[in-house]
């Protein structure tokens, strides 16, 4: 096996053109070069040119692929076998080394040069990310075949994230056809855990304290070309149960009831959380799912609910916070107050989700790197706020931002998504060249 100090490039094809110095995020940079200069002149490049026709000839492949990876179900906590199906395509691509963590993450590392450009100031190799996501939101009963109607392929998870997974996958196989080496070493991943209450679970595993640290991290999630996430939407979610004794509707008539105070929670919520999301920066609360009882004529055992809170701000998303946890335990005292018999009822109060919020600012290098990257295709960049992968690095400060992965889609979340190969080579080789103008263009080994 390669090893990060070993690695040889065959021929010339990374040479980089004379008198140019193409360098890695976070390097000092030529002087009076902007990053998106840098950007401009990488797309010029001899190798870079040939990775992206080499893109479009993997076309084919690359839609085979997406459809067997959509029809290999990965629901929430169940991605094993679509990590391990993704893991040997890593491997089959190129990477140096391919390994799915404790957590689930499938990982492929593509070792770089680790020169002066691809270490930071401290003198420790740096590494850049290129990612999407295993999981789709869809449970394990969902049929996720292929459909295929004209030019539409249409699954559960086509576009959501599988897309952004077969853009990965052919980064790598690009860079390795086309011969190009950087100065960072780049890790090609499929997380686990940004669907739903997989609350980043994957990302949080990868950050962690201790964890080898990666510098700089690109999402690819969502079709299309010209959006840019470069800010993490944080959010709080919460499990509420309210628990009693239960009984007959008409003979244990008195006992306090599980419902009753979900009932009195939700209003009360409602009524402070109303006042809190009517000015300053913008949150939002919602009520998504509510179950419990066992029939029509019987007090119900226990009552719960799931709510989510959203909001740009962290401070304003923990003064919901605290909004939400106080009608809870309003609830409860009052629908205990009015009992007339038995116990009193219980509360459990679970947080199921935490994302955090944070922002890369707009004239960050890796942002001015990703807006140059969308104007050479053909698109005027939105920068926007999200709640993605990247909300993980975003919060701890390290440059992160999420682009999409080409073609056109649309029907996320539902069984009716769908996904067109039109121009989807566009998103692919974007991608290519983002990774590259922040990982860095080696230099061919003498």
């Amino acid at each position: 096996m390669r090893t990060p100090h070993a690695r040889i490039v065959a021929g010339s094809a990374v040479s980089l053109l004379a008198g140019t110095a193409l360098l890695a995020g976070g390097a000092s940079r030529l002087a009076g070069q902007t990053p998106g200069d840098e950007v401009r002149r990488l797309a010029e490049h001899p190798a870079v040119r040939s990775a992206f026709g080499i893109i479009e000839e993997l076309e084919p492949r690359t839609v085979r692929e997406l459809i067997e990876l959509t029809q290999v179900p990965a629901p929430p906590f169940m991605e094993d076998e679509r990590a391990r199906v993704y893991a040997e395509w890593l491997r089959e691509a190129g990477a140096d080394s391919v390994f799915i963590d404790e957590e689930g993450n499938a990982i492929g590392i593509r070792y770089g040069r680790g020169g002066a450009r691809g270490s930071t100031s401290e003198g420790e190799r740096r590494t850049v990310a290129l990612s999407g996501h295993l999981d789709t939101v869809f449970p394990e009963f969902v049929d996720v075949t292929v459909a295929q109607r004209g030019d539409t392929l249409f699954a559960p998870g086509i576009g959501d994230d599988t897309r952004g997974l077969i853009a990965v996958l052919t980064v790598l196989r690009a860079l390795e056809a086309a011969g190009i080496e950087t100065e960072a070493d780049v890790q090609f991943i499929g997380t686990v855990g940004e669907e739903g209450l997989g609350d980043l679970r994957g990302m949080k595993y990868l950050f962690r304290e201790g964890a080898d640290p990666i510098h700089t991290w690109i999402d690819v999630d969502g079709t299309g070309l010209g959006r840019i996430v470069n800010k993490g939407l944080g959010s709080h979610r919460f499990r509420v149960i309210f628990r009693g004794p239960g009984g007959h509707s008409w003979g244990a008539f008195g006992l306090a009831n599980p419902a009753h105070a979900l009932g009195r929670g939700v209003r009360h919520f409602q009524d402070v959380a109303d006042t809190l999301t009517r000015s300053g920066p913008r949150t939002s609360y919602n009520v998504g799912r509510i179950g419990g009882g066992t029939s029509v004529n019987a007090i119900p055992f226990e009552a719960w609910m799931e709510v989510d809170m959203r909001s740009e701000s962290a401070e304003s998303l923990g003064r919901i916070d605290t909004a939400f946890r106080g009608a809870m335990r309003r609830a409860l005292a009052e629908e205990n107050a009015l009992r007339r018999a038995g116990p009193e009822i219980e509360l459990e109060l679970d947080q199921i989700g935490d994302r955090p919020s944070g922002e890369v600012a707009d004239d960050h290098p890796l942002v001015e790197r990703a807006i140059e990257v969308m104007r050479i295709f053909g698109t005027e960049p939105e920068l926007t706020r999200s709640s993605t992968d990247s909300n993980i690095p975003i919060a701890l400060g390290i440059p992160a931002v999420t682009i999409g992965s080409g073609g056109v889609g649309g029907g996320a979340h539902s069984p009716a998504e769908w996904w067109i190969n039109r121009d989807g080579h566009l998103g692919i080789q974007a991608n290519l060249l983002l990774l590259v103008s922040e990982a860095g263009l080696a230099e061919t080994i003498p």
